[in-house]
């Protein structure tokens, strides 16, 4: 009897394990590697939608199947690396996509993200630069620009291509300032709601109150950078102004910076900032596609802020 219980126990330590990595995959969505990060980020999914919630952690989970069974360092399989991609996807193509294939794109997706993150892993390790979301974001655009074309890749209402000749900008109304700040973080996961913006603060106060306090830094420099600028009032309010630049300002002032770096504080807010009108630019350029600019403005900003420093020693 003895013998069984020790026999059992690295199968049930190996599942335990393979459970934290996953959970890591969910926290690597905000560049933080906690498996009880990852726990508040599904909880703050689920209390959205119990299917957003399975979707988020079987993504989770592929692709970090991919990373194990696909030879990667175990290195980089164990910090969550191969997850939050695939997380990123399955919960985009579950929401961009219906039909009764919709889930099963969204988790061949999952998969698709991991090699994707992958073969750009490779090919950035020479440049010198992160991989971040942008796996995510290409597979995505890829996936819906597909549904034009391919009848089983049915896009819901929601992306709509536009003229661009007849846009309007409307900035009337009145914002609600707390609903434009608490959704900033929700908005990382394609949430709304108070509920589950709280959780996703306390899932990056757990990590360290470092990553909450940029995080809030960076949340009211998007927020007032948007007014200030003459944002649309409606997507101010929608938090979509402030979840690329809650990502930036970890990035650049906390997760990649190397050494010491006097103008590092600086330099993320500058980030963050400039994730405002990045992304109001990158949203008009996809206006006739009826796309998304997802993270590509804290890819971007990102990127220029990491690339700049491997000459501007100070930044």
């Amino acid at each position: 009897m003895s013998m069984q219980t020790s026999e059992a126990r690295p199968g049930g330590n190996r599942l335990l394990s393979f459970f934290i990595v996953s959970l890591k995959g969910v926290s690597q969505v905000i560049l933080i590697e906690n498996a009880v990060t990852g726990f508040f980020i599904l909880a703050a999914i689920l209390t959205t939608s119990i299917e957003l919630g399975i979707i988020a952690f079987i993504s989770s989970i592929i692709g970090t199947l991919v990373g194990q069974f696909g030879g990667a360092d175990p290195k980089y399989v164990h910090q969550g690396l191969f997850g939050y991609n695939s997380v990123l996807t399955g919960l985009a193509v579950t929401l961009f996509l219906t039909g009764p294939f919709s889930w099963a794109i969204a988790l061949f997706g999952a998969m698709i993200a991991a090699i994707f993150t992958a073969a750009m892993m490779n090919l950035f390790k020479n440049i010198g630069l992160p991989v971040l979301t942008f796996p995510f974001i290409l597979l995505t655009w890829i996936v819906l620009l597909a549904s034009f074309r391919l009848k089983t890749f049915n896009i819901t209402n929601e992306l709509v291509p536009q003229d661009l000749s007849h846009w309007k900008l409307e900035t009337a109304g009145h914002i609600n300032w707390w609903d434009a700040f608490i959704s900033g973080i929700g908005q990382i996961f394609f949430l709304q709601g108070s509920i589950a913006g709280i959780l996703l603060f306390f899932g990056l106060f757990w990590a360290g109150w470092r990553f909450g306090f940029y995080a809030i830094a960076g949340n009211v420099v998007a927020v007032a950078g948007a007014f200030l600028l003459g944002g649309e009032h409606t997507l101010i309010d929608l938090g979509l102004y402030g979840y690329n630049a809650i990502l930036t300002v970890i990035a650049v002032g906390i997760v990649f910076k190397e050494g010491k770096r006097p103008l590092a504080p600086v330099s993320a807010t500058i980030a963050s900032f400039l994730t405002v009108p990045l992304i109001a630019s990158v949203d008009t350029w996809l206006l006739p596609f009826g796309l998304s600019a997802f993270t590509m403005p804290f890819v971007i900003s990102t990127w220029l802020f990491v690339g700049a420093r491997k000459v501007l020693n100070q930044l």
